[in-house]
Formats: C-alpha cells, sequence, structure tokens
C-alpha cells in the first residue's frame, strides 16, 4: 500500500533528524513507526466493562485510580430545615 504525506516543514525536519540519528531513510522509518504502532493497536484488545470487572468492587479496586489516594469522602453536608406547614 502507498500513502502519501503532507507535512509541515517543521514535521519533516523532526522526523528526517530522527531518521538519520538511526542510520535509516525518512521512507524505513515512517515504515518502522507504523508497523510499531499497528502492533501496539492490535495488541490492545478494547474490551467493555462488563466483560472486564465481575462487579463493582473489582472495578475499583483494579481502576487506574486505585493507590492514587484520591480524597474522595463526601462532605459533611447537613440537612436544611423544611417548613411543613
Amino acid at each position: 500500500m502507498n500513502v502519501t504525506l503532507s507535512l509541515n516543514p517543521e514535521v519533516q525536519k523532526g522526523l528526517m533528524e530522527r531518521a538519520h540519528a538511526r542510520g535509516v531513510s525518512l521512507a524505513d522509518y515512517l515504515q518502522e513507526l507504523v508497523a510499531r504502532e499497528a502492533c501496539v493497536l492490535a495488541a490492545a484488545e478494547p474490551s467493555p466493562i462488563h466483560k472486564r470487572f465481575n462487579n463493582l468492587s473489582d472495578l475499583l479496586l483494579n481502576s487506574p485510580f486505585a493507590g492514587a489516594n484520591l480524597d474522595l469522602e463526601r462532605s459533611k453536608d447537613y440537612p436544611r430545615p423544611v417548613d411543613l406547614g
């Protein structure tokens, strides 16, 4: 498959410098980047949340925020008196 990219000059310059530093052509460097990204995407198998966790406890214990020491304590909001008369 052939793909044509229109890159702004700054991006092109940066990619060419990286390719040169690796000792490869820009085309080979881009091929390497795309192949690496394709492998990452293939390995990352998205799964619906209901399949990953059996219950809410599992979700909370295995969440990306587990161990982040977030303060999720509810504020003490006392009820207001209600006039029923």
